[in-house]
């Protein structure tokens, strides 16, 4: 007996911290903060709710992530740069960002903690200051 197999089965892409977390910054975009829940990105993403936390631990995780992939996106200028420079550079570029995820300032000030990509952040217009000659206290 030949075994046939449904090949109009669209294959589902695999969930991956990542996809979630892309998916959570789209919805926020859409509807805000408040329009984020599991339920929600779960359906966004075609799976069961159930299924997010084997990617994310709860929702302040995903919180979390989304502040986190916001800050990556902001351009950090290279070490050695005019110090000017890099703080326009930087400002500028967070300023596209949050205005790209108008909810992600608030969000940012909220969740306390830092994480590899607001650190990096910080580290950026600190070390700018620092090479342009202000004081440790003035810093």
């Amino acid at each position: 007996m030949v075994r046939r197999t449904n090949t109009s089965v669209a294959r589902r892409t695999p969930l991956s911290r990542d996809r979630v977390l892309q998916a959570a910054v789209a919805l926020a975009d859409e509807g805000g903060i408040k329009a984020l829940s599991m339920r929600k990105l779960a359906q966004e993403l075609g799976v069961e709710a159930m299924s997010l936390y084997n990617h994310v631990a709860n929702k302040d995780d995903i919180l979390d992530g989304i502040v986190d992939a916001v800050a990556s996106e902001i351009d950090l200028p290279p070490d050695g740069a005019d110090w000017k420079a890099a703080l326009r550079q930087t400002a500028v570029s967070a300023h596209e960002a949050l205005l790209r995820h108008r909810w992600a300032a608030d969000l940012w000030m909220s969740r306390g903690g830092m994480s590899q990509p607001r650190f990096r952040y910080g580290d950026s217009l600190l070390r700018a200051l620092r090479e342009g000659g202000f004081s440790t206290e003035l810093t």
